[in-house]
């Protein structure tokens, strides 16, 4: 059982984060935020593979203005990314963001800041205080001979405490890493001395397959530790596959089970079917189903069912025949060929 750290609740448009609510996932676009055509439809296709809030760049005051027709045609919170420029956070707010997310380091001055905190107070929405390693201030860089787990905690508590300074504390904090070790420590220390929500995420983390398994390894741990109120998966390439990522790694803790899961075994000599290839079809064909089941593909009669007795339907496989069976109770023994459309079928009924 995972304990989660109660934090401050901050609403998020109208979903709200910490506090023990719902870890909320969220994913950021890589169109061109100046064309809104292509950011609405990336931001619909994340919205059908489940990301609950998206975030956008914002460069220049042509993406700033932009944001106000996104606003029009999505459905879940946006968030102006913003770097340096404090005139563009103000406008993304004026133009209707859910949210800023910046580093108060690169703003600038405090005056700066305070215009920020006052802008995002006015309207009533959080500022998402983002410190990453790639650009840690030079100061704490010499302070700590180089990126550190203290100089990232010090950096964040900085920064938090320029806005709290002007009387803003509706604050998420993020502190990012590409190294997974020095993500977990860096949290570990950080969550030790802030009541705020955390963003977490690995980032920088690679191409698809090999970031899925180290941001698993990195977030997964701090999640076992009850820490994240918030989550981005980030990969190269195609945001949406950051939320089936995202999905898993939640659905694997039992924090946020999300559809079908697909167990099979790992195969060996007494293997009668072909469990990978069954498995991955029928893995697609159950995609559609919301209701959070486990499905079995085992490949032996003798032990499957037994091995499987929790899953919620499921097959073994003998040779040419096999075991349709229910919570490890057999149902009925069908032709190989008929195996995986009776499974398909049952899954669809539960």
């Amino acid at each position: 059982m995972i304990t989660r750290d109660k934090t401050k609740v901050v609403h998020i448009g109208g979903i709200p984060i910490g506090g023990g609510n719902p870890i909320a996932v969220q994913s950021m676009t890589n169109t061109d935020t100046r064309n809104v055509e292509a950011t609405v439809a990336q931001i619909h296709a994340l919205e059908k593979a489940g990301c609950e809030i998206v975030r956008v760049a914002v460069p220049d005051t042509e993406a700033a203005a932009a944001i106000l027709e996104i606003k029009k045609r999505i459905h879940i919170p946006l968030v102006a990314d913003i770097h340096f420029d404090y005139r563009l956070a103000i406008e993304s707010v004026k133009n209707g963001a859910d949210k800023l997310r910046i580093n108060p380091g690169n703003i600038g001055s405090p005056d700066r800041v305070r215009k920020i905190a006052e802008a995002a107070k006015t309207a009533g929405i959080p500022i998402r205080v983002g410190v990453n390693g790639g650009s840690l201030e030079k100061e704490l860089l010499k302070k700590y001979g180089g990126v550190t787990a203290e100089g990232l905690r010090e950096s964040a508590l900085n920064n938090v405490a320029q806005l709290e300074r002007h009387g803003f504390n509706d604050i998420v904090v993020s502190v990012k890493a590409s190294s997974v070790p020095l993500l977990i420590e860096s949290h570990k220390l950080l969550a030790q001395q802030l009541p705020y929500p955390l963003h977490i995420g690995l980032t920088e983390s690679g191409t698809p397959q090999k970031g899925a398994i180290r941001s698993a390894a990195g977030i997964g741990a701090l999640l076992a530790m009850g820490i994240g109120d918030t989550l981005r998966i980030s990969l190269s390439g195609d945001p949406i596959n950051e939320i089936a990522v995202a999905r898993e790694i939640l659905a694997a803790f039992g924090l946020r089970p999300y559809g079908p899961h697909v167990i099979a075994c790992p195969t060996c000599g007494r293997t009668g079917i072909d469990v990978a290839k069954i498995a991955e079809r029928v893995e697609k064909r159950i995609s559609h189903i919301k209701k959070p089941i486990t499905v079995a593909v085992m490949g032996c009669e003798v032990n499957g069912p037994g091995e499987a007795r929790e899953a919620d339907a499921g097959i073994a496989g003998g040779k040419g025949r096999g075991l349709l069976f229910m919570k490890g109770e057999i149902i009925k023994k069908l032709p190989e060929g008929e195996l995986e459309d009776a499974l398909v079928a049952m899954c669809e009924c539960l």
